[in-house]
């Protein structure tokens, strides 16, 4: 029996656009958590410098905002919650165990969960950002307003640094995520597994005698 071609799940650039998001938010995140802990001010090196990172820390931000921004106009529609993800989400012990549930299209409940919480937090941290960023716009800022964009700057920060971890293991939990992200290409069986729907919208526009040419 002949087996099916492997179908492409991200582009080249769709794949450079994501590595630039997470690259971004490792030099921000690590020397913000320097930042906020004194214990951790040794983090603060990622960057060079302690005098470096409280200089590039803003910079390398918006990047990370700018990068991610690109990646919610491509792939807002196919995050929006539906009837099917209530399903995945009503059966999440079942996930727990490895088991797929329901009729996933390219992102499952979970996936669209980090999705909107991503951006979300990555708004309210440009936003607070903005205000504590000295010091180009905090003289501008009354010293109330500062401090309270400096509480929400922290706790958007400290929710996105956890949503990032699930988001981690949860690529590192379904095997064939990652090499996705890094070759492009997924199986047809990992696709039919683990995204069903998503797979026979595929076969609908594209048949598998294209996907083999193309490939």
């Amino acid at each position: 029996m002949k087996q099916a071609p492997d179908i492409q799940r991200y582009s080249a650039p769709e794949r450079l656009n994501h590595w630039l998001v997470a690259g971004c938010f490792l030099l921000t995140a690590i020397s913000g958590l320097g930042f906020f802990f004194p214990s951790f001010n040794w983090l603060m090196n990622i960057l060079g410098t302690p005098q470096l990172a409280r200089l590039l820390h803003p910079f390398t931000g918006v990047i990370m905002f700018a990068a991610f921004l690109i990646m919610f106009f491509r792939y807002w529609q196919h995050n929006l919650i539906k009837h099917d993800d209530l399903i995945w989400a009503k059966n999440i012990h079942k996930i727990a165990r490895n088991e797929e549930v329901g009729d996933t299209g390219r992102y499952n409940f979970g996936q669209k969960c980090v999705f909107w919480a991503a951006i979300t937090c990555l708004l309210l941290l440009l936003a607070s950002g903005i205000v504590i960023w000295r010091p180009w716009f905090a003289a501008a800022f009354p010293l109330p307003l500062i401090r309270a964009a400096l509480l929400l700057h922290s706790i958007s920060a400290a929710i996105l640094i956890m949503v990032i971890m699930v988001h981690i293991y949860a690529a590192l939990w379904v095997k064939g995520t990652i090499t996705a992200m890094v070759e492009g290409w997924v199986t047809a069986r990992w696709a039919k597994k683990h995204h069903p729907r998503w797979y026979r919208e595929l076969q609908q526009q594209d048949p598998p005698e294209q996907q083999e040419k193309r490939r």
